[in-house]
Formats: structure tokens, sequence, C-alpha cells
């Protein structure tokens, strides 16, 4: 379990340390801010494109094979990165990293399904819990220290040792936990998972660049969306699908798909805009804004493992819905928050919002799956882990395009005043994900133990 959770660390603090370090790369490497922005697109893009596919791997793979290859992708595009002498090459570097945490994040919840009885799967899931909710959490706190005082290639660098470790650990340890089986991949339907899913992320990724009513973006999810139903009546029809769709058979998979997605649409998108309101209408500095988020993710921390444990022991609801009451209250004082609020306040409320998600999180993962029988495992975990990475660039794109549109609307209209205009931008995208957490709250409230 270590060598699996240190590679999903490191690719998760990958998946937002960089988006600290793009206004100074866009610099260095002399491009503009719509093309420096795939060093976060082209990740999110690689894994909704390769998660699917990882479902029918896991079954066709021993789990030594899967793990191996995920940290010879993960090496490979770390190093590369590390040395990068132009944007092509980051980008490249960058899309190989994701393909390594596309198959090690499905691989590690396998792994626990497999070898973890139901009742102290919870546990279990709470620390994968603390490695999801840590790696994109002190990813722009570490790299805004390494901004600070070292070079951009030291985001990459200090990677390094933890992944040889990883794969150290995991050549002596991990044994063969899954039955492998002959399975043929079907091409037709690799192509139209890559289709639809990139199709989908890339669509809404660049929504706020070239405008959501434009034909690039409009026809890219058109096309997407086309694909992943011709991909989904497809695997209907076939006799051993690339996915197996018959997990939506189980309504409380369902249920906890629905929330889960809710809570990556509202959590990856908060990780990207809370900093940018901290930074533009509270003037406070990258590193300090690393700061102040630090307290909330070092207690998520903590609390993660005991969270799994009280799920084991009484249950989701008792541990789900106090968890989305939490990230209620969380959203709706941020909602509040103006240009003059105190930084202390903006420790606490961060504190209180780490902590639900951190409830709801694993929580909701560990019930989800728990639901499905043995044999769907791969196919639950491959549906779910694509779902969370569409829906966080869903959430990401759509919420920073109602930033930007809101706070250009409030320095047109209302006054030329930065701060303010940051501030009310940022106080409509936590009121509309008020209301997405409140759903789940709903959502919360029908969840129950599978039996």
């Amino acid at each position: 379990m270590a060598a699996l959770l240190v590679a999903g660390f490191v690719g998760l603090f990958s998946e937002t340390a960089l988006n600290i370090a793009l206004g100074e790369l866009s610099q260095i490497f002399g491009v503009d801010a719509t093309t420096i922005q795939w060093l976060a697109t082209g990740y999110f893009l690689t894994l909704g494109i390769l998660v699917p596919v990882t479902g029918i791997l896991m079954q066709k793979f021993t789990t030594r094979q899967m793990f191996m290859a995920s940290l010879f992708f993960s090496i490979i595009g770390t190093v590369l990165a590390s040395v990068a002498p132009v944007f092509s090459v980051l980008l490249t570097a960058r899309v190989i990293q994701a393909a390594g945490l596309a198959i090690i994040l499905p691989l590690t919840q396998n792994v626990i399904f497999t070898i973890f009885p139901p009742n102290k799967r919870g546990g279990a899931m709470g620390v994968m819990g603390l490695v999801i909710l840590a790696g994109p959490a002190f990813g722009p706190t570490l790299a805004g220290m390494i901004l600070d005082t070292l070079s951009w290639h030291w985001i990459f660098w200090i990677t390094i040792p933890f992944l040889l470790f990883s794969l150290i650990f995991g050549y002596f340890y991990i044994p063969n936990v899954n039955e492998t089986r002959q399975v043929s991949i079907d091409i037709l339907s690799v192509v139209l998972s890559t289709i639809g899913f990139g199709g989908v992320v890339y669509g809404v990724s660049v929504g706020g660049d070239h405008g959501w009513t434009s034909t690039t973006v409009f026809g890219t999810i058109i096309v997407g969306l086309i694909a992943l139903i011709l991909f989904a009546i497809r695997q209907t029809k076939m006799e051993n699908p690339m996915l197996n769709l018959k997990a939506f058979k189980y309504p409380l998979f369902v249920l906890g798909l629905a929330m889960n997605m809710i809570t990556f649409l509202n959590m990856l998108s908060m990780l990207v805009v809370l900093p940018m309101y901290m930074q533009m209408a509270l003037l406070v500095s990258a590193f300090a804004t690393g700061l102040i988020m630090l307290p909330g993710s070092l207690l998520n921390c903590v609390f993660a493992p005991i969270i799994g444990r009280l799920f084991d022991k009484y249950g989701p609801r008792a541990v789900i819905t106090p968890g989305t009451i939490l990230v209620v209250i969380g959203y709706g004082l941020y909602g509040m928050y103006g240009t003059e609020t105190a930084l202390w306040i903006m420790v606490v409320t961060h504190i209180v919002m780490m902590l639900g998600i951190g409830m709801v999180l694993a929580s909701v993962q560990t019930n989800t799956l728990n639901a499905l029988p043995k044999q769907f495992y791969p196919d639950g975990i491959a549906i779910t882990q694509t779902s969370q990475q569409v829906a966080g660039a869903i959430g990401i794109a759509v919420m920073v395009s109602l930033f930007s549109a809101k706070q250009n609307g409030y320095l047109t209209d209302v006054a030329n005043d930065l701060p303010a205009a940051a501030a009310s931008g940022s106080s409509l995208v936590f009121k509309i994900s008020l209301i997405l957490a409140i759903v789940n709250v709903v959502l919360s409230l029908f969840m129950k133990k599978p039996k």
C-alpha cells in the first residue's frame, strides 16, 4: 500500500503543483496564457482518455505489470519535465506523467477492494482519501515555496526520490492480487471512448478562452457526447464489453457516483478560484496563499484515517451527511467574503471546508464501490475515476469562466476596482458551489450501507 499511495500522491501533487507557476512559465517559454494553460488541460485530457481504458487493462495484465508500467511513465515524464528546454517538451512530459497517474489511481482502488474485507475498506480508503486530497492541496503550497527559493525545475526534481522509493518498494512487495483473464481490447470501443471523453474534456477546458458559443467548443462537446452515446450502446451489445455498464443497475452505485462528481467538481474548482480570490481581492502573495490553505490540508491528513474507521464502525450516513453539511457551511461563508476579510477567518473557513470534503470524499467512494459485486470492481473503479476527472475539468473550466465574466462585468459596469471585482467574481462561483453542495446534503440522506 505504501508503494501505491506514494506514487498516487506524487501524481496528484503534479496535477496542481504547476498551476502556481503557469504565469512565470508563459514568460520563460514565450507563449501566451491560453497556450500555457495546456500544461493543466493536457494533464486532465490524458486522464479523461486513459482512465476508462485501465478498467479492461487491469483484467488483462497482472497487478505488478500495471504498477511497473505506471512508475515507468511517471519517472520518464517527471525526468523529461525537469530538463524540458522548450514548451513542447514540457507538454509532452506532462502527458506521459498523466499516463502514469491514469494507471496508479484505479489500480490502488482495485487493490484495496481486493485485499481488504468490507468491514476494513473504510479505513483503507480513508488513507487513500488522504492521498487524493493532500496531493492537489499541497501542490500549490509546496510549489510556491519552491518558486520563492529555487527554479521551477525543482517542482519536478523534488518528486523523483519518492517515485524511486515507490518503484523499489513495489518491486519487492507488490504481489499479483487481481485475477487476469483473456480479454480482447475492442479497438472501436477505445476510439469511441477517446473521442467521447477527450472531446468533452477538451471542449469544456477551452470554453473559457474561445467562448462557450464558439463553433470549436460547441462542436467538440457535441461530437464528444455523440461518441459517448455510441460507446455506451456498443458496450451493452458486446459479450465482453470494455466497460461493463451493468454497474449502473445498482442504485447505491449511481447515487454515490452523482455525489462523487459533485464533490470533485466543487473541490477542484475551489482549489483554482480560492487562490485567485486571495491573491486578487485580498492582495495576498502566492506563498502566503499556500500557507493560509495549509492548516486545512494538514488537519485533513490527520483526520482521514480516523474518518475511515468511523465509516467502518457507524456506516456511511453517520459520516457523509455531517461532512456535506460542513461543506455547505464553508461555501456559505466563502460566498459572503469581500475585500476586507481577515486572514485568520480564511484559515478557519478552509479548515471547515477541508474537513467536510475529507468526510465526504473517501466515504462516498468506498460506499459506491461496496454496492457492486466483486466482478464489477474494475469497471466501477474506471467509471468513478473517469467521471471525477471529467467533473473536475468541467468544474475548473466553467467556474473560472464565470469568475472572469463576473469580474469583467463589475469592472465595466460598476467601478474600475480590481480587488472588488475579483471578490464579486469569486462570490458568484462560491454561491453556485453552495447550491451544488446543498444537493449533496439531500443525496446523502438516501445513502445507506449496501447489503
